[in-house]
């Protein structure tokens, strides 16, 4: 085996995996961005970010493709969070070129530390669903949270799944694999929006990408099938352990930026 093709089974592999997280929980950005810088060391943030796109967005729309084989997805929900989604994650995108994504990791930090503790303490939190709010309220939040998570995405990203997902649990009453199902559709918006942009703004690794693609798609089939066995228990699981690696590579970020900086 070459150098490139050890190179292109070990982003596969990593995309496998991220695939199978992405799908049940969201958070395969913490999976592959890293791996891609790792093997890319040399190459822009924004081509690596574009590339790791083409991946996410085919494992997400096979895991939401199936995901909606088994649950009614709640469309006057998710559609209008799509298109708010798509919006904010296109103005994200471009806020990218003005303002330093940096300076929101502390305030993300906070955040990500809050959704769990929360999560954690409502130990019913998300396991069955409730009633939601009226009919218009419900469309307004679900713009509200589709525009401002969406631009979030654009603009830097990590967890972007995983708030979709409490987001839509604790204000519109969904349990965690339909709040699951509902963030996928929002993310395949998200992604096809990064993508138009970078794909006309920076030089995308399109053979890597797709290569990834596959992989992750295998991922989220798996991660996906799981979920739906298993039902919103083992998503609220998942998700909590997601969130907490989360706030440990933030936490790390932050700490060893600020070591590296004395």
């Amino acid at each position: 085996m070459n150098e490139v093709d050890a190179l292109l089974l070990a982003l596969g592999l990593a995309a496998l995996f991220a695939g199978f997280v992405d799908a049940v929980v969201g958070g395969g950005g913490l999976i592959q961005i890293p791996a891609l810088f790792a093997a890319f060391p040399q190459a822009m943030p924004a081509t690596l970010f574009g590339t790791n796109k083409i991946a996410s967005i085919v494992g997400t729309g096979s895991a939401a493709i199936q995901y909606a084989r088994r649950i009614a997805i709640p469309w006057r929900t998710a559609l209008p969070g799509a298109v708010a989604a798509l919006i904010g994650a296109w103005f994200g995108a471009r806020a990218v070129s003005y303002l330093p994504a940096e300076f929101l990791r502390p305030f993300i930090l906070v955040l990500l530390v809050l959704v769990a503790v929360y999560t954690f303490i409502r130990k019913d939190f998300g396991v069955h669903g409730r009633s939601g709010v009226g009919a218009r309220a419900e469309v307004a939040l679900a713009v509200a949270i589709g525009g401002g998570i969406g631009f979030y995405d654009g603009f830097f990203g990590p967890g972007t799944g995983s708030f979709f997902i409490f987001l839509f649990v604790r204000f519109s009453g969904m349990d965690f694999l339909r709040a699951s199902v509902t963030a996928k559709i929002l993310n395949v918006a998200t992604n096809l929006a990064a993508i138009g942009y970078f794909a006309f703004n920076v030089e995308i690794l399109w053979k890597v990408g797709l290569v990834m693609a596959g992989c992750n798609m295998l991922g989220a089939v798996i991660g996906s099938r799981l979920a739906l066995r298993h039902g919103a228990g083992f998503v609220r699981r998942m998700f909590l352990a997601v969130v907490t690696v989360l706030i440990a590579r933030l936490a790390y970020d932050l700490l060893w930026g600020a070591a590296g900086g004395t």
